[in-house]
């Protein structure tokens, strides 16, 4: 094993043994710099010189199956690697830059899955969760910034479906984070025509009781996901609005009208991935706990369903904008109050404002 080999399997135990989201190689003006986002924080790992950088990038490129000749444009690759017996999949992108080539590893565990216990910081907000994905039809958003878990927390509750509840459960992805026995995921493939909407119309023929929509992401999948809620499928989506009652908004953007949305609507849950108050630390976790504790990050939902979510219809249709329901913010004023949750946590809802 040469030196490049050897630094990047250092680079990706490492990573596995921090439970690292990504590995950032950034070139500089005389050298580079590898930096690891952990619990959505970046904290610098390591200086490179440009030589062992530009080694390193094309070491990861060849076992991605990329082109290790090309450096002026953007290429994406996908690879396997084995963490002490732990399969994680790694998802790799390149992007040149004004000094040089720079590249990000996604790590994706296959092994692990979260437990019913943490899908949510407080047991009241799962069950309400696991009430609505019984239900036999009907449309249920999941919001969200990216990286606020909404996949994650739809693959828990997915599982428990198919293996609790016996269900048919077909996924639509891009691209397909985990893959998971006895779920049928499909690859969207948009060069191959296989879109959101393609894929979701062929999954309602293969006799589905929950169909997860990766992203609801343009008009033509909004209708055919609202025509299926209608005929007798569960269907769960994900969106990028601000909270809850932004998706009714983007659905009346994307034409659906008031009444199929009103019909259809089970219930829209806004995400947000907070950190847990460390014990031994307090407010700030120092990144050498971060290592040890098993449970660092939870998510908080802001939950809208029955009459709230009636109310909130309402006032989108009458321009009322004034809806009264319970909030991410105040959830977390709740988890803060109990002592779960870092006084600092609330600038995850408020923008930065205290």
């Amino acid at each position: 094993m040469n030196e490049i080999e050897y630094l990047a399997d250092r680079l990706l135990m490492e990573a596995g043994l921090l439970r690292v989201s990504d590995i950032h190689i950034v070139p500089r003006k005389n050298d580079a710099v590898v930096r690891f986002r952990l619990d959505g924080l970046l904290m610098e790992k390591a200086t490179l010189t440009k030589e062992t950088c530009e080694r390193l990038i094309t070491h990861f490129k060849f076992l991605a199956g990329m082109d290790i000749g090309e450096r002026r444009r953007p290429q994406s690759g996908a690879m396997e690697t084995n963490q002490q017996g732990e399969i994680i999949s790694l998802r790799l992108s390149t992007l040149p830059t004004f000094y040089d080539e720079s590249l990000v590893i996604r790590l994706l565990p296959q092994s692990f899955f979260l437990p019913q216990s943490q899908i949510s910081l407080f047991a009241h907000s799962t069950n309400i969760l696991l009430s609505l994905f019984q239900q036999p039809q009907g449309l249920i958003i999941c919001t969200g910034p990216t990286g606020s878990g909404k996949t994650t927390t739809l693959y828990a509750l997915l599982r428990i479906c198919q293996e609790k509840w016996h269900r048919n459960v077909i996924t639509l992805e891009d691209p397909v984070e985990k893959r998971i026995d006895n779920l049928l995921q499909v690859q969207i493939n948009e060069k191959a025509g296989i879109t959101y909407a393609v894929g979701l119309k062929a999954a309602l023929r293969h006799d589905p009781d929950v169909i997860m929509v990766g992203e609801i992401r343009d008009a033509e999948t909004a209708k055919i996901a609202v025509r299926s809620a209608m005929t007798g499928h569960l269907i769960v989506s994900t969106m990028h609005t601000k909270n809850a009652v932004g998706a009714i908004y983007r659905l009346r953007e994307f034409g659906i009208p008031l009444e199929d949305i009103e019909q259809t609507l089970l219930a829209v849950t806004a995400q947000r991935l907070v950190d847990l108050l460390c014990p031994f630390c307090g407010e700030h976790c120092m990144p050498v706990c971060r290592q040890y504790r098993k449970v660092r990050r939870v998510a908080v939902h802001e939950l809208l369903y029955g009459s709230a979510l009636s109310d909130a219809i309402c006032s989108v249709q009458t321009g009322n904008k004034v809806c009264r329901y319970y909030t991410l913010e105040n959830i977390i004023r709740k988890g803060m109050a109990l002592g779960f949750l870092p006084a600092h946590t609330l600038t995850v809802v408020k923008g930065g404002e205290k």
